[in-house]
Formats: C-alpha cells, sequence, structure tokens
C-alpha cells in the first residue's frame, strides 16, 4: 500500500518541500513553546500551582 501511496506523492511536482515545512513547523512551534515556558513568571506559576489547594468547598 506504500508503494501505491509513494508513486502517486513523487509525481507531483514540488511535493519535496512539504516534508521540509512541516519539520520546520514542528521545530518552531516547540521552539517558541519553550521559550514562552522559560520566560513565564515564577511568581506566577507558583500562584497557579496553589489554586487546587486552595480550594473553600
Amino acid at each position: 500500500m506504500f508503494e501505491q501511496i509513494k508513486h502517486n506523492m513523487e509525481s507531483i511536482v514540488g511535493v519535496a518541500i512539504y516534508p521540509i515545512l512541516s519539520l520546520l513547523i514542528f521545530f518552531l512551534f516547540f521552539l517558541v513553546l519553550g521559550i514562552w515556558v522559560f520566560s513565564y513568571k515564577k511568581e506566577k506559576i507558583e500562584e497557579m500551582s496553589q489554586i487546587p489547594l486552595n480550594d473553600k468547598n
């Protein structure tokens, strides 16, 4: 089955750019996510981590 798909994909002009674009999008997403996580304020993280413990019900 993969051989049929491979044959069809090889006949499309410019199909080689799609794996490169998907890898680039994947890498950029996790790079931006990592930058966001490490630049988040420690006070805000501590405040959010205490929310489940501060339940008055």
